[in-house]
């Protein structure tokens, strides 16, 4: 969906034989995202600027924004072919540890509403998987300098690996820009649309109740 990436002169081509291999993890969190506004590459990526996240966009994805009645950008969904992934910033303790309390209230929630659930061990941690009646949903997440970064993906069980694929090329390119005002913990990170988008969602959604209505450009709105 990306492409082939391409390997920065500063990256490894793999472990250092001579490397204790229990640091090998941190190594990677210098090279591999996501990655925080201060620590961001200056590669070739294009990413989408949503504020507080600039986004890569895979090959043919569409975009779908979720906006609240009272206007603000709630979400962004990449729609794919082989189904959807949201990617969403919170703000989280300085000490970190944010997902394990979180991963443990979304397996809850998910077996509460039927789903049956799994969890493995992932890039970045735990990820979970549930099945639904309507696909499978997987999340995972990262803890940042005073953010988490949860990635989700949702669609049929037919693409079910290649999503969880997809999702975690879009996380490791995520940036996530914080900024220096507090926010309460787990509080979403504003999103805010460069222009051309936000005009296009208005022109989407001009002349119909509100913003359930989607346009046709691959940028729709909903609430």
């Amino acid at each position: 969906m990306f492409g082939r990436r391409r390997r920065g002169p500063q990256e490894p081509s793999g472990p250092d034989p001579g490397q204790d291999p229990a640091q090998t993890p941190d190594q990677e969190r210098l090279t591999f995202g996501p990655y925080d506004a201060l620590d961001a590459p200056e590669d070739e990526r294009v990413r989408l600027d949503l504020g507080s996240l600039r986004l890569p966009v895979p090959e043919g994805a569409k975009l779908q924004v979720e906006v609240d009645k009272s206007g603000p950008v709630r979400a962004v969904h990449l729609m794919t072919g082989v189904g959807q992934i949201t990617v969403t910033a919170f703000a989280a303790p300085r000490s970190g540890g944010l997902w394990k309390e979180v991963a443990r209230e979304l397996v809850s929630r998910l077996r509460a509403d039927g789903a049956r659930v799994s969890r493995a061990a992932g890039e970045w941690g735990e990820e979970i998987e549930a099945v639904t009646a309507h696909g499978i949903l997987r999340f995972l997440a990262v803890d940042g300098p005073r953010w988490m970064l949860r990635g989700a993906a949702a669609g049929p069980d037919e693409h079910s690996e290649a999503r969880a694929v997809l999702l975690r090329d879009v996380v490791r390119e995520t940036v996530v820009v914080r900024g220096p005002e507090p926010l309460p913990v787990r509080s979403p990170l504003p999103l805010q649309l460069p222009e051309p988008l936000a005009d296009q969602l208005k022109q989407a959604t001009a002349g119909a109740d509100g913003p359930g209505a989607g346009g046709d450009s691959g940028t729709g709105g909903r609430s």
